[in-house]
């Protein structure tokens, strides 16, 4: 009986054992945790979506009848969010650009790196809400206190992701320049920076996408802009209205994300 003839194509590579038993560990476990919490999560509640068929009904004749009396008021706060978004983004990466050098491995020693990361867990981890209250309390409601919120979790945010891009240089052009005898300061500057300048202008042209998304929240705790009138006719039932709100911001939205695609395609 002759051979069959080699195609010419490697056989697919073969996990060791010790690997397979990890993946099934993992994948196990996300599965377990997965059923075990249909119940504290009440999934079986979800047949009331359909069964509660009037309160849906009355729910969705008054949000699918917009309100646009009040257009221009719903314009104007949202360009409020939309420049709370933007300062509240370049902030974050004033915070984001120092921190996610200082925490990336190739560059800082790990005295340093370590304690840097945990302080980026800490900003990334409190809620915009609770940092939001803390400058309300510090300097008054009003706008301010959403920008800072939202600086301070998306610079945590930032932080780690400018650190890992940071990770990832090419190590000649670091080495070209340490060769002219530059010093550190000079190696981050002249071989870090230009190599990770575009990825770094990319994550906070999508972190600003998301951060007018989460200016609106904020207003729930009176930090200003559209979010604080969304809470206000959601208090009141008054649907229509709110719904004339959700349109101006998926409007706003697209459009801010239509400008990041074009800024982000010139960074290419």
């Amino acid at each position: 009986m002759s051979a069959e003839p080699d195609s010419g194509i490697p056989p697919p590579p073969v996990k060791p054992l010790v690997q397979r038993l990890i993946d099934l560990v993992l994948w196990g476990g996300i599965a377990i945790v997965l059923i075990a919490s249909i119940g504290p999560v009440e999934l079986r509640r979800l047949p009331l979506i359909f069964t509660n068929s009037a309160n849906t009904q009355d729910f969705g004749r008054d949000f699918f009848n917009p309100d646009f009396s009040q257009w221009r008021v719903y314009v104007v706060q949202m360009w409020l969010t939309v420049q709370m978004a933007l300062w509240g983004t370049v902030l974050a990466m004033l915070i984001a650009i120092p921190l996610g050098l200082a925490a990336a491995r190739n560059v800082s020693p790990v005295w340093i790196q370590q304690p840097v990361r945990r302080l980026l867990d800490v900003l990334r981890s409190v809620p915009d809400l609770v940092i939001g209250i803390a400058f309300i309390v510090a300097v008054g409601v009003g706008p301010l206190a959403g920008v800072m919120a939202l600086a301070i979790n998306t610079g945590g945010v930032l932080g780690k992701l400018f650190s890992e891009a940071v990770e990832t240089v090419a190590p000649g052009p670091v080495e070209g320049v340490r060769a002219t005898g530059a010093t550190r300061l000079q190696e981050i500057v002249w071989g870090v920076l230009p190599q990770v300048a575009p990825l770094w202008t990319s994550y906070g042209l999508y972190r600003f996408e998301s951060n007018a998304r989460s200016a609106t929240v904020l207003g729930l705790i009176g930090a200003g802009g559209i979010g604080q009138l969304l809470f206000e006719s959601l208090q009141a039932f008054r649907f229509s209205e709110t719904s004339a709100m959700v349109i101006v911001i998926v409007a706003a939205v697209t459009l801010i994300d239509l400008l990041s695609q074009v800024m982000r395609s010139r960074l290419i």
